[in-house]
């Protein structure tokens, strides 16, 4: 039997083994991909997760998966793509392929431009059931069309074709975060090696699903998905191999749930 709002230090296909057909509302996750960095030796069978991710999934759930490819030998992996179309062969459909943008990327200088985006596949199990858009100002157009001219009172005039009349618009599907030490409030989260930020796992958790719901991160490492699921009011599981990356993020989470439970 699963426990919900716990962390468990094993495989992710362990963890799922315990779960139910149609049990998780959402995933989002960030594995280690392509050995760009030092996950303590682990590795892990893509196509077994996947497919036990696709039969976890209640019908109408997101998978979020961020990802990106190394650079071998002069040629980038295409890792990220070929996990894409292999969901998609286990009856994911793509729903969107949005940009991780990072501001302050690290140059390289490796005779390319500089690496500064990383993937994030929004994958959905049969017809998605959850949509909370993230909406942002829509500034002044540049443009002729007399419905972007002001009126007499000196107000932009609103283009009713665009939809919304209270000057917002859905927010695009490239978002930029700036990486580093503004990521997180949470020292001991820098522990491990590779945090995405709590922004993004937050933005994706509120669009994609309702207070109450299952959050399910099959690698966990420092608890970023667990801490946004607590303070946005969802319920979380996480697997994680590693027994210090579950140290970390048990420790990080801690007061985050002794606080909800204030309330």
């Amino acid at each position: 039997m699963i426990e919900l709002n716990k962390i468990y230090n094993e495989s992710n296909l362990d963890t799922m083994a315990k779960m139910p057909d149609d049990f998780v509302d959402m995933v989002i996750t960030s594995p280690p991909y392509d050995n760009l960095r030092d996950y303590k030796g682990y590795s892990f069978p893509f196509n077994d997760i996947a497919n036990e991710l696709y039969r976890v999934m209640k019908s109408g759930g997101v998978l979020v998966w961020n990802v990106a490819d190394a650079t071998i030998n002069g040629s980038e992996s295409g890792t990220s793509f070929k996990q894409a179309l292999y969901f998609m062969e286990c009856g994911f459909k793509l729903h969107d392929t949005m940009i991780y943008a990072k501001k302050n990327y690290m140059p390289l200088n490796d005779k390319r431009y500089e690496q500064a985006f990383e993937y994030m596949f929004i994958l959905v199990k049969g017809k998605i059931n959850t949509f909370n858009p993230i909406k942002i100002d829509k500034g002044i157009y540049n443009v002729k069309d007399k419905k972007w001219q002001r009126k007499k009172n000196g107000e932009h005039r609103v283009n009713s074709a665009v939809g919304s009349k209270d000057n917002k618009k859905v927010k695009s599907n490239i978002w930029e975060y700036i990486i580093g030490s503004s990521v997180s409030e949470d020292k001991i989260a820098f522990n491990h090696p590779a945090i995405f930020p709590e922004k993004l796992a937050k933005e994706h958790i509120y669009s994609w699903s309702n207070k109450g719901d299952i959050i399910y991160d099959c690698f966990m490492g420092s608890g970023t998905s667990a801490k946004a699921a607590i303070l946005l009011d969802r319920k979380f599981i996480g697997s994680e191999l590693s027994a210090d990356y579950v140290n970390i993020a048990n420790e990080r989470i801690k007061k985050y749930i002794n606080q909800t439970k204030l309330f």
